[in-house]
């Protein structure tokens, strides 16, 4: 358990924040804050609910992503797996971001099909 300076429980809700947005056949969640062992269930139950939808595509964006931790990793490898060959995933990490940074020296780039943009991962 985290705790602050003046004794208040951290919860991972607090850490990071995933909003799922539906159109048509694809799902994007768009997720913000810290991604930690703390925090990465939340991005595991979001993932989880958008593609128990069977999506076409889910877009996972990460814009708004401050720090990834290896568990957000296994996170996202773990989505690519349990989409299988129905749902196509993609990544959006901002070029110049500690995310793509991150993704690039993992070389997990093309694993994850990441994009630099929402707009070019929905294209």
């Amino acid at each position: 358990m985290i705790v602050t300076a003046d004794g208040n429980r951290v919860r991972p809700q607090d850490l990071l924040r995933v909003t799922a947005q539906h159109s048509g056949g694809t799902v994007v969640l768009a997720v913000a804050g810290e991604i930690d062992l703390l925090s990465a269930p939340v991005l595991g139950d979001g993932v989880t609910t958008a593609l128990a939808e069977a999506p076409d595509l889910l877009v996972i964006d990460l814009s708004e992503v401050s720090f990834l931790a290896s568990i957000g990793i296994t996170v996202l490898l773990e989505a690519r797996r349990e989409a299988g060959a129905g749902t196509r995933v993609r990544v959006v990490a901002p070029e110049g971001g500690v995310v793509n940074r991150t993704l690039q020296l993992t070389g997990l780039h093309e694993a994850l099909a990441v994009a630099t943009s929402r707009d070019d991962a929905l294209g």
